[in-house]
């Protein structure tokens, strides 16, 4: 068994690659499994598959030290030690998770896995899954730890460094190598039981859901007052600590925040009502463009412009983006548009010259830092971000 050498399957993703690439700095070699074969063949060339802050240098570094090895097949992570799984684990179109996909994996592992083998799940699941892989595993191997993942997406080498790891497992000896492991890339481990592990995790994205929600929430009494919600709360901040927690308003979205409330509320029964509510104030900033455009002066005559694509500022991630959701609606509604993105282009998209040159009606989607550049000329602007406010 090589304990130098860390299989992750999902390496090629978001959570797995700068994961590999934060142990591989410390001497370990990393075998990626992965789907992929895309990013797969972009990481083997020293390109970082997405927008990952230092990953490049560190990359290239540890390419020349021959510290990667590459596998679309499952059957690689037989001769390692440790085994981290980090794949999705989306909801369905009825916000209800789905976890199909996970469940045939952790089954397809049960026919390779050795019972001496480390398995740790990193993917975000609600309570109860980690207990339902034991069982699935009973007999096969009992070394499962739950070491859930917590990195700001595109910042992961920098926090990983920073951020306590929660660690739970039932074998005290698993929980023993894991904490042995991550030791290696972080300052602090936490120790707890599983379903508070299962917790800290949806409860963090919850929290935050929720708090964006509150924003969100006072930018429509705003708007439907004729009132400028940058403004307010830029104003009620002023020597008054208690309101520094108030966040922009804006297009709240992304792969986990929405994910984990809603696999809290499943787990919760669907009486999660602060979650449910969240849920339905942030999806519903489409339809709050869509409205505002409606009411602009011959609207159907003029071609709006969506400017930022993906789900958060200065990244190229556009996975369950909400401007992306604004795209269709706007096409639902007939209304004409272009889009464009500093960071995401594909036959769909225009230049920034092309959208602002065409475009009279100009939507900010993504509150890119490169778009404060920007000088609008007889454009209405739509900014739910409060992003170009004059400060």
């Amino acid at each position: 068994m090589k304990k130098k050498i860390i299989s992750i399957i999902g390496g090629a993703g978001h959570v797995g690659f700068p994961l590999g690439l934060a142990f591989a700095a410390k001497g370990f070699n990393i075998n990626f499994v992965d789907l992929n074969k895309n990013n797969l063949n972009k990481i083997k060339s020293g390109i970082p598959p997405f927008m990952e802050k230092g990953a490049r240098f560190v990359l290239n570094s540890c390419l020349k030290k021959n510290r990667f090895e590459f596998s679309e097949d499952i059957k690689s992570i037989k001769t390692k030690k440790y085994i981290i799984v980090c794949i999705g684990t989306p909801v369905n179109k009825f916000l209800k998770p789905d976890l199909s996909n996970f469940f045939r994996l952790i089954k397809k592992l049960k026919k390779i896995i050795s019972k001496n083998q480390i398995l740790i799940i990193r993917s975000s699941v609600y309570p109860g899954v980690i207990e339902k892989i034991y069982k699935i595993l009973h007999g096969v191997n009992n070394n499962i730890v739950y070491c859930p993942e917590r990195i700001v997406q595109g910042l992961a080498l920098e926090e990983l460094p920073k951020l306590p790891q929660v660690i739970a497992g039932k074998k005290k000896s698993a929980v023993i190598e894991c904490e042995k492991l991550f030791i290696k890339i972080t300052g602090k481990i936490i120790k707890t039981n599983i379903l508070e592990a299962e917790l800290i995790k949806l409860f963090s994205n919850a929290n935050r859901y929720i708090n964006f929600a509150i924003a969100n929430q006072l930018y429509m009494i705003c708007d439907a007052n004729g009132l400028n919600f940058a403004k307010i709360r830029k104003l009620m901040r002023v020597g008054y600590s208690r309101n520094l927690n108030l966040p922009l308003s804006g297009f709240t979205a992304g792969p986990c925040l929405l994910k984990d409330t809603m696999q809290l509320s499943s787990f919760y029964k669907d009486k999660f009502s602060l979650g449910i509510g969240a849920m339905k104030i942030n999806e519903s900033f489409p339809d709050l463009i869509v409205k505002k455009i409606k009411k602009i002066k011959d609207y159907k005559k003029k071609t709006v412009g969506v400017i930022g694509l993906s789900f958060k500022a200065n990244s190229d991630d556009i996975r369950d983006s909400l401007a992306i959701k604004l795209l269709k609606k706007l096409k639902s509604n007939k209304i004409k548009f272009l889009a464009t993105d500093n960071y995401f282009n594909n036959e769909q998209t225009s230049s920034l010259r092309k959208v602002l040159k065409n475009c009279k009606i100009i939507v900010l989607g993504a509150p890119h830092t490169a778009y404060k550049k920007i000088k609008f000329n007889n454009k209405h602007i739509i900014d739910v971000w409060g992003f170009f406010e004059k400060k």
